[in-house]
């Protein structure tokens, strides 16, 4: 025969060219299973037991040797139908009650076979005897359609050059055009989850009034990744375990001097003169310095940036610079580095993002407001703030969501 998905599939191409219109129909029928397919086979196991029986009569032990697993599904079914007695007087010995008998069970299962159903009380003993069960199947009614003809010419998409030259467009028969195909796809790459992020809550900075700090560079001095954020230049966290050092070019002259010798001093001594274009009078800073020695080969000192701090501080350098204070909000979003040991949630650079907001009299509401106001238009609604220790801020706090479901 022929495959039915063949013909399904040849039906199929048919009707999209309107050749033919086919309706689906769905049918409920029952099909044999093992038990039923045996008995179709070699008849019901009670017919197959009243057989065996002798018309003398047989023993009981005797039958249920020649009918193994048989036997007591037969011997049941034909006491019901008492067609088979048991004689215990004569120690159980099975004679036949009636001389002959019809096989209704494999009568029925051949007309189930043949298309032709048997009373619903015969098709429910059956299904309980687990002799047959449901089964659905679906026929096609085909008629023509309003393309149909004997012979199918395949219709072209697009016209060609050649049916140009020798005419045959004017007898082609064309696809029509489907306007509301979406096309295929431009080969074009997608966003990566961590870049979307990023851009989300690069949006939110914007639409807070923050302005982007310039962050396009990984290479940073040790001045300005360390000592101008005021660590101390024994710190643990500028040895080479830690850090990136840049091997060629190793140092850096760019360090702003008049600056350098003010940091120099607070580290050494806590007597910076805070002079300048916004504080004159220059204010005392009332700190007693780290009392260390400080290097300046140790500053010049080339680096991958450990955070985009170094970045914030330098944007702390222009604005004392300018003339006249101004109040400023700055953000950054980008890549920092740290010589970690590679495991399944630590690798050698990871993203940061960082805030700054310059203004006179601020304290850490407005911090928290700031904060809170940020994770609105994430659309977290529940924060909580809680108090903590870090040993390079103060005062520190971390921040709790609480997330339903």
């Amino acid at each position: 025969g022929i495959d039915h998905n063949a013909v399904i599939g040849a039906l199929k191409s048919l009707v999209a060219d309107n050749f033919v219109v086919m309706e689906a129909e769905d049918h409920e029928s029952y099909k044999l299973m093992k038990e039923g397919e045996a008995a179709l086979k070699d008849g019901s196991p009670e017919a197959q037991i009243f057989k065996l029986v002798k018309d003398d009569g047989s023993d009981k032990d005797e039958i249920e040797k020649l009918a193994g697993a048989l036997a007591k599904v037969g011997l049941s079914q034909c006491m019901q139908a008492k067609w088979l007695k048991i004689d215990k007087d004569q120690g159980g010995k099975i004679f036949k009650e009636v001389p002959s008998i019809t096989d209704s069970v494999q009568d029925q299962l051949k007309s189930i076979q043949a298309g032709k159903l048997p009373a619903k009380a015969d098709i429910d003993k059956l299904k309980k005897r687990k002799m047959i069960s449901d089964a659905k199947y679906k026929t096609y009614k085909v008629t023509k359609g309003t393309e149909y003809a004997l012979v199918r010419t395949k219709a072209a998409a697009d016209i060609t050059m050649e049916m140009m030259m020798d005419g045959s467009w004017k007898t082609q028969k064309f696809k029509p055009y489907n306007f509301d195909a979406l096309g295929q796809d431009p080969a074009a790459g997608r966003l990566h989850p961590l870049l979307k992020v990023r851009q989300q809550f690069r949006e939110i900075f914007l639409e807070m009034g923050f302005e982007e700090m310039p962050t396009q560079r990984f290479v940073e001095t040790s001045f300005w990744n360390f000592d101008s954020l005021f660590q101390p230049q024994a710190h643990p966290a500028r040895d080479m375990q830690d850090t990136f050092f840049i091997k060629d070019p190793s140092t850096t002259l760019r360090i702003p001097k008049d600056y350098m010798q003010k940091v120099q001093s607070t580290h050494e001594k806590g007597e910076c003169q805070t002079g300048g274009p916004q504080d004159p009078a220059a204010t005392p800073i009332s700190s007693l310095g780290y009392r260390n020695g400080w290097a300046v080969a140790e500053a010049q000192k080339n680096l991958l940036r450990t955070h985009t701090t170094a970045i914030s501080a330098q944007m702390l350098y222009k604005l004392a610079q300018m003339d006249k204070f101004e109040p400023k909000k700055f953000f950054s979003i980008d890549r920092v580095f740290r010589n970690e040991s590679l495991d399944a949630t630590h690798l050698a650079e990871f993203h940061q993002i960082e805030g700054l907001v310059v203004d006179r009299n601020l304290n850490l509401g407005n911090l928290m407001g700031m904060i809170e106001a940020f994770f609105l238009k994430l659309g977290l609604t529940d924060i909580r703030f809680k108090p903590t220790y870090n040993p390079y801020t103060e005062p520190s706090m971390e921040i709790f969501h609480w997330h339903e479901g």
